[in-house]
């Protein structure tokens, strides 16, 4: 029954929930956990590293490169 609520807060946070989920598969699927030991704040300061690069004046240079390195992820990667 739970799943069948269409009420708007209940759509909403189903949403948010789908959306925190994939992006910590992004953090899986990059390998991070195993490479920083699961160590959260390594993981935070490279994510918060990266936000301040697309701050930067090398944004759309940034942007160019990592979407052309995650499309390559995707395209050689299994479905997990």
């Amino acid at each position: 029954m739970a799943r069948d609520d269409k009420r708007g807060w209940v759509m909403k946070r189903r949403e948010r929930t789908r959306q925190l989920i994939e992006l910590g598969g992004l953090v899986a699927k990059a390998g991070l956990p195993e490479l920083t030991d699961d160590d959260r704040a390594v993981i935070l300061g490279l994510m918060i590293e990266g936000a301040a690069t697309l701050r930067g004046e090398h944004r759309q240079q940034a942007l160019t490169l990592w979407r052309r390195r995650g499309k390559r992820a995707f395209e050689h990667s299994p479905d997990d």
